[in-house]
């Protein structure tokens, strides 16, 4: 599928610039654009009754319709226009892996050919998606294949919300939980990341429960605080990876000028406006961020709060000089941050025999096609 955005916070504290999606201007519209009022005032033009628009928006929203012709409870004349005049959209798949695991990787592209990751993680009877949020990313998170990649453009929110339909669809089944984890900071696309956010919670979307929609951000301070104002309980996480500001400095680059000390205040702000628990992401490197003092900066920085630790497993990607610590060291980390009172597990990781780090996937797919050129 293929608005602009603005991600002014009013913050004294300075927002950082959005890039808003690109738009095409040789096509048909597509619906998945429209507003609720837009596609009511396009229906009532063709002279259809005002039920209509819900039963549209049913079909692109909750039933991911491909087609005009699946739209059975339309008129037929009304197919055959709106076919004329309109697009729904929709992805390519372009590449996809999958794990001994069952998760699913997979790179979807747009119409205008941007091209993002996806991931489908299936458990029992619930599937849970990690979407991108950007085609690329400005971060430069010196562990993410991402910021390789460069850096394209913004997502729309009709892009993110056909991530997670797309993957439902492949799997056959209800997405139970989406997490803002995959290409590109969630925060530097604000506003198109909470229009996403609420339609995959909304009834007439995907009709997932707030708390098990989570967004992942670098650190970006004043949109934590704005999302701390949002009347939705989404669940937040923050990719801190170290309680040390000279190495969280080398590891994130791109958030350095939101200190340690202004993420922690924020936070403290976070729970105290919401009562809800954030979780920090924290990939161990060894040799970098698993050391000692790390372990006691962290333990520091989490104790007295009401956060969550969740401990990854750096996945080893080739070429990389960073490497993952040993599981005995992540348990240590579990074991010092639990004599404080801090809660922490280690994550399980997915899709460890396929290209499951972020960026990794396009990338690989970049450089077979220079390779077969």
């Amino acid at each position: 599928m293929l608005s602009n955005e603005q991600n002014a916070s009013g913050s004294a504290e300075g927002t950082p610039s959005a890039d808003s999606p690109t738009t095409s201007t040789k096509r048909v519209r597509d619906l998945h654009e429209m507003t609720h009022d837009e596609l009511a005032e396009l229906l009532s033009s063709l002279g259809q009754p005002s039920f209509r628009t819900k039963q549209v928006e049913e079909w692109i929203w909750t039933r991911h319709a491909m087609s005009f012709d699946e739209m059975t409870n339309l008129p037929a004349d009304l197919r055959g226009t709106l076919a004329e005049i309109c697009s729904l959209g929709g992805s390519e798949e372009i590449a996809k892996q999958v794990s001994r695991d069952g998760s699913r990787k997979y790179l979807l592209r747009f119409a205008d050919g941007v091209a993002v990751e996806c991931v489908g993680m299936p458990t029992g009877n619930r599937l849970a998606v990690c979407v991108s949020t950007q085609a690329g990313c400005r971060m430069g998170c010196v562990f993410c294949a991402t910021g390789a990649n460069g850096f394209t453009r913004s997502l729309r929110s009709d892009e993110i919300y056909e991530q997670v339909m797309y993957v439902g669809d492949d799997f056959a089944t209800r997405v139970t939980s989406v997490v803002f984890m995959g290409q590109g900071e969630p925060f530097a696309n604000y506003d198109q990341v909470l229009e996403a956010l609420r339609r995959l919670n909304s009834p007439m979307g995907a009709g997932i429960g707030a708390r098990h929609l989570t967004v992942s951000t670098c650190g970006v301070v004043p949109m934590i605080r704005r999302f701390a104002q949002e009347p939705e309980q989404f669940t937040l996480a923050v990719s801190l990876h170290s309680a040390i500001q000279q190495t969280r400095n080398y590891l994130m680059p791109g958030v350095h000028k939101y200190s340690l000390a202004r993420l922690h205040d924020a936070m403290a702000d976070y729970v105290e406006r919401t009562g809800r628990r954030p979780t920090y992401e924290y990939a161990l490197i060894a040799g970098v961020n698993d050391t000692e003092n790390e372990l006691e900066a962290l333990m520091a920085f989490c104790q007295g709060t009401l956060a969550h630790v969740n401990l990854i497993q750096l996945n080893d990607c080739p070429g990389s000089r960073l490497k993952p610590s040993t599981q005995e060291r992540a348990e240590q980390f579990v074991h010092g941050l639990g004599s404080v009172g801090v809660e922490a597990t280690i994550r399980n990781s997915r899709g460890a025999d396929i290209d499951a780090a972020c960026g990794q996937l396009k990338q690989r797919h970049e450089n077979k096609g220079k390779r077969s050129r």
